[in-house]
């Protein structure tokens, strides 16, 4: 791959509008060819808002543009895994939003289709890990600059009330954990570095839409804990904090840090507070160029799909804990 990696972007979301594509502009290594949706106006607006020189009608269209190497799927969670599958059949890399579909077994569904597919990368989308403000306090946990690494405390929260909302859809894969619990979940798993032992919830859910709407979670892992509450229905609000034996990592903005000036987070070690400040950036065109040089070099992407599917079980064994009002042993 000499050239620029050529994205198509399945679907006009949000997250793909306000966040994504506009990130991808600034890709050192690839460019946005192509924009599908299932309502051709909004393809062609959105086309012609960024500059995207094609758009189709609909996604299948999109698929069978030959120059299109790569798709980026911000499509509602119970299409991840269909859609995904489709643009491996029709030969293009696949980076796929978070949380990767409806259940493990889904997940594993893709996992299996991927590897039918050896020449062909497929990577979930949590943009977070690779951020540099998230390397550095991996790097700090990995090498015990705070000691031991015993218990991180998180939270993630926005208030959405709207029935018609994507959030709110049990159909479409709606709730709190599936949207942003997930990454209280994926950064537990990354700073321990391995899977939790048991799992404890409560989760609250919305007597008409059916959804969580506020999940309180204990991920028990062998050497410590998190601890951490999402919800769909509550002010605006993320957190994150390591603790250590030694010390602790707060972060500013843990998951959307700022593009427009530099992320903070502070290192506390013997009563003694420090400020790290990172350079501006845009973690969404990181993880891009990052997929963008696996497929270059052929080399194994980031974040590797098995990881999604591990995450998505603790997901399922949180539901299960509070519907059994117990702690789930893994």
């Amino acid at each position: 791959m000499d050239k620029k990696l050529k994205w198509g972007i399945l679907g006009t979301a949000h997250i793909a509008t306000e966040y994504v594509i506009p990130a991808m502009l600034n890709c050192l290594l690839g460019d946005v060819h192509a924009i599908a949706s299932r309502n051709l106006d909004k393809a062609k607006d959105i086309s012609e808002r960024f500059k995207i020189p094609n758009f189709y009608g609909s996604y299948e269209e999109l698929l069978t543009d030959k120059e299109v190497e790569a798709v980026y799927i911000p499509l509602p969670n119970h299409l991840h895994v269909a859609w995904a599958i489709k643009a491996l059949e029709a030969n293009k890399h696949v980076l796929v939003e978070k949380p990767v579909g409806l259940s493990s077994k889904e997940a594993e569904k893709l996992l299996k289709a991927s590897q039918t597919y050896p020449h062909l990368k497929v990577m979930e989308a949590f943009m977070y890990r690779h951020h540099p403000q998230w390397i550095k306090s991996k790097e700090l946990v990995d090498q015990k600059v705070i000691g031991e690494l015993k218990t991180i405390q998180s939270s993630f929260s926005f208030f959405e009330d709207d029935p018609n909302s994507i959030v709110n859809s049990k159909e479409f894969g709606g709730g709190s954990l599936m949207d942003i619990g997930c990454y209280p979940i994926s950064l537990s798993r990354f700073l321990f570095n391995s899977e939790p032992k048991s799992i404890s919830a409560v989760i609250d859910y919305h007597p008409d839409f059916k959804v969580d709407i506020l999940a309180s979670g204990i991920l028990e892992f062998e050497t410590g804990t998190s601890v951490f509450f999402s919800s769909t229905q509550l002010a605006d609000n993320q957190q994150a904090q390591i603790f250590g034996t030694k010390g602790n990592i707060k972060f500013e903005l843990p998951f959307n840090p700022p593009t427009d000036r530099p992320a903070k987070i502070w290192v506390t070690i013997d009563d003694e507070c420090r400020t790290i400040e990172f350079d501006i950036c845009n973690q969404y065109t990181i993880q891009a160029d990052l997929f963008a040089q696996a497929i270059k070099n052929n080399t194994p992407v980031p974040t590797p799909l098995e990881d999604a599917v591990k995450n998505m079980v603790v997901i399922e064994k949180l539901k299960e804990s509070n519907l059994k009002k117990e702690r789930i042993n893994l």
